[in-house]
């Protein structure tokens, strides 16, 4: 299976595929609100109005799977990334990344990218997900890792044609 047969819904609630993507490099992120890490929104975004020109999407998957830190529905999320961040870049609805209910695109990510050790399971909200733009799952982010620090990989990757 490929990332470009799976499908999601937006913040909005329409049905989308991964394959309106096709030729992006993406970065991948679980967000939440609530978070330490929330802060990071605004690094994301910087990156998306750096480089969407040149192919890069940035999307974010809000996931109230750790300690409950995403608590709000679609709406409550889409008006916090825009009134506190100014978020452009596409959100999606409420996913799990882990467990039976994890959305497909996070198994496929954590299969094709895992984590220390070869773990599978993402730790924590904002672990970032670094695709080329074959659809491949390059690399995976620490939530600690401040989107600025994916920079220069995301220029690589931007190159490669």
């Amino acid at each position: 299976m490929s990332i470009y047969d799976i499908k999601m819904k937006t913040i909005n609630g329409a049905e989308q595929s991964m394959s309106s993507y096709k030729g992006k490099v993406l970065v991948i992120v679980n967000t939440a609100s609530k978070c330490g890490f929330t802060p990071q929104y605004k690094g994301l975004q910087e990156l998306y109005e750096r480089y969407q020109s040149e192919g890069l999407e940035i999307l974010g998957f809000p996931c109230n799977q750790f300690m409950s830190q995403e608590p709000g529905d679609e709406e409550e999320i889409k008006s916090f990334c825009e009134i506190n961040y100014g978020v452009t870049f596409p959100m999606f609805a409420k996913v799990d990344v882990n467990g039976s209910d994890a959305h497909p695109l996070f198994t496929h990510l954590t299969n094709e990218a895992p984590g220390l050790l070869g773990s599978k399971a993402v730790k924590w909200n904002f672990t970032k997900f670094l695709v080329d733009r074959n659809g491949k799952a390059v690399e995976r982010f620490s939530p600690n890792t401040d989107p600025k620090e994916l920079e220069e990989k995301i220029q690589q990757l931007l190159k490669e044609a």
